[in-house]
């Protein structure tokens, strides 16, 4: 029997090379796509893409590359926005699942430079949603964000709430891709699960998020910036977690809800085949006690330069995944100290 074969977008980033090697360990055969933009230091990504085995010196735009230390997993360099290169990867190919990881992240970052939110989350989607439609791919999972749930105030954040108040362009990009998700399954049966993430942190993070900017900067003895005067909540969760709600959500193809109410509609939900998971460590965490652990673990005081609320950022966040308990019989739950202290080790080897 052919090993189910399923493409991974974003596999250079965070989140993305760890599910490669999770889904390796399990079995499958694995295609990347990731077009190692300088967002952050490519260094990182060409690291991580090392991990798998490929070869940075063979890596060039729409070439396909194997990894030298599995033959189950290739790469191809490109753009999502480049709608001739996604159909000839997934012509070439055939893919039974998609995982779309692949996208412009950041919120400060989205006040600045908002074009390219445009294109990357929204175009690059769309060609990842016809070449799914093209290429009858039987499950389509995607990243989306906790940032969809912006002015809400009602904690836990829960899949029921209305998320139609988002504050910044990324987190409106990542609410289209949901409305784009849905409008796909509903007309193609294409089966799609939108995945809310919650302020993922962990070993090969990335360089831009607040773990990896602190730890930095205690180590050099610099300043830290810490918005809103340190009033912060926010639900971290560690990516293996994430990797492993991931995985298990990949064979939970979702069918239509034959009870739901089109006069009483919950978003995560549909009559097409259609859901949305939160995926959180329900277990929201004060930023002052996420500093102090990592403090604790390096050993050193931060030097904390007190910032207000930047615009765009939301005070809390706080994920309920009842639901996603309930199908995958799994919850993240590995514990901030646990987390921190696997981050700052792989940090500190990484960068000697």
């Amino acid at each position: 029997m052919e090993k189910n074969k399923i493409l991974v977008t974003g596999s250079a980033g965070f989140i993305g090379f760890n599910l490669v090697r999770k889904l390796l360990k399990l079995n499958y055969t694995v295609v990347g796509i990731d077009n190692i933009n300088d967002y952050y230091d490519v260094n990182v990504k060409y690291g991580r893409l090392s991990e798998c085995g490929i070869d940075k010196n063979q890596i060039g735009e729409g070439v396909k590359v194997i990894s030298e230390t599995d033959g189950n997993y290739s790469f191809y360099k490109g753009n999502l926005e480049n709608k001739e290169f996604i159909e000839y990867v997934f012509e070439k190919e055939t893919f039974d699942y998609v995982v779309n990881l692949a996208a412009q992240a950041g919120v400060r970052y989205s006040l600045t430079n908002p074009d390219i939110y445009i294109q990357s989350n929204i175009v690059g989607f769309l060609n990842i949603l016809e070449a799914s439609r093209n290429h009858k791919i039987k499950h389509l999972l995607y990243a989306s964000s906790s940032s969809v749930y912006g002015l809400n105030q009602k904690l836990p954040f829960s899949t029921l709430d209305n998320v139609d108040h988002p504050i910044s362009l990324y987190a409106a990009s990542k609410k289209s891709n949901e409305l784009m998700a849905h409008t796909y399954s509903h007309l193609f049966d294409i089966p799609s699960t939108g995945l809310r993430f919650f302020t993922v942190y962990g070993p090969w993070g990335r360089p831009d998020m607040a773990l990896f900017l602190f730890t930095k900067a205690i180590l050099n003895g610099t300043p830290i910036n810490v918005f809103n005067e340190g009033k912060m909540i926010r639900d971290f969760t560690y990516v293996d977690d994430i990797i492993e709600s991931i995985s298990r959500l990949i064979l939970k193809i979702p069918s239509r809800n034959e009870n739901w109410d089109a006069l009483n509609p919950h978003g995560n939900t549909s009559s097409a085949p259609y859901r949305i998971y939160n995926i959180g460590n329900n277990n929201p965490v004060n930023l002052m006690d996420f500093i102090h652990a990592l403090e604790a673990k390096l050993n050193k005081k931060a030097i904390i330069n007190y910032l207000p609320l930047q615009e765009g950022d939301v005070k809390a966040t706080f994920a309920d995944v009842e639901d996603l308990q309930q199908v995958i019989n799994f919850k993240p739950e590995t514990s901030v100290k646990t987390g921190i202290s696997n981050f700052v080790d792989w940090y500190l080897n990484f960068f000697n």
